[in-house]
């Protein structure tokens, strides 16, 4: 394992440049202490060619889409890109010149305490960060791919009356937040929280290396007929996929992410599946799975 133990890392003046301009930004009265920003993804994923929670415990950091070339939305963070162009707006222009490293990574403000975090949309794992990464954070609503005009920091932040009196689908009800700075496993995460489907398999394997505590959420679990009511929402070609790689007439994201490793389909179709069940999906029946604490091994 390959993790950097020296202590948290000054900001650099790309980044310090970043969270000025925000706060700038930014209105209303601070957070609460009790909210965390959640970074959601898909654990069985691949990163650069490795294991996603390989490269988690062989980095010790969560490195952004800038760095990795992966993520589990639209694929546009290079130079010139959308996401360079947003950053670029929003920030000030502060990253233009900055390099990859430094960039932000983006998660979610869980201002609806969602035990599947913040923002299932984009996985069915996330990292809970620690309160101390509130300080380096900033926050827009909506997405920043919408072009928001609304921002927030920890101190000041008018997006939670906004986001609670908005109509907006399942999927899109979070407040996209940007963490400037390294995100380290050791020092900047609160747990790493994982559907029950993993339980088992060599995600838990993997998992349970990282320099963090481990927890499980309820899960989600989709029937067919339950996809099956549901065509208009992503197409019925989706509904067909998700029918086609269910498990007993199941799917969890287990299921899904097997079905992405076969290669057999395009992983922008199953990404629609996951919607899917990430909307329409229900908890797994038992009792709620408790928090793990354990040693780095």
């Amino acid at each position: 394992m390959s993790i950097d133990t020296a202590g948290p890392a000054t900001p650099s003046p790309a980044q310090r440049r970043a969270l000025r301009h925000v706060a700038t930004l930014a209105t209303g009265g601070p957070l609460g202490g009790d909210l965390r920003v959640t970074l959601n993804f898909h654990p069985d994923r691949a990163d650069g060619g490795r294991d996603i929670l390989e490269a988690l415990a062989r980095d010790g950091v969560y490195r952004s889409q800038f760095v990795t070339g992966t993520g589990n939305g639209g694929l546009t963070a290079h130079p010139g890109g959308d996401r360079w162009r947003w950053e670029s707006r929003i920030f000030g222009g502060a990253y233009d010149e900055a390099p990859a490293e430094e960039r932000p990574v983006y998660g979610a403000l869980n201002f609806r305490r969602k035990a599947l975090g913040a923002a299932p949309r984009f996985g069915s794992a996330h990292v809970r960060l620690a309160p101390q990464a509130l300080a380096r954070a900033t926050f827009c609503y909506p997405d920043s791919y919408l072009d928001p005009t609304d921002f927030g920091t920890a101190d000041r932040m008018p997006l939670i009356a906004l986001a609670e009196a908005d109509d907006a689908d399942p999927l899109d009800d979070y407040i996209e937040a940007q963490v400037h700075g390294p995100v380290r496993l050791d020092t900047d995460v609160e747990a790493l929280v994982l559907d029950p489907s993993f339980r088992g398999t060599p995600v838990e394997e993997r998992a349970r290396r990282l320099p963090c505590a481990l927890e499980w959420h309820p899960g989600l679990r989709l029937t067919t007929e339950e996809l099956s009511r549901h065509p208009e929402y992503r197409g019925p070609e989706f509904v067909a996929l998700g029918i086609a790689i269910a498990e007993d007439g199941l799917l969890d994201p287990r299921i899904i992410g097997d079905a992405v490793r076969t290669g057999r389909h395009d992983p922008q179709d199953l990404k629609r599946v996951w919607h899917y069940l990430a909307r329409f999906g229900s908890p797994v029946e038992g009792p709620e799975p408790a928090r793990e604490e354990r040693a780095l091994v």
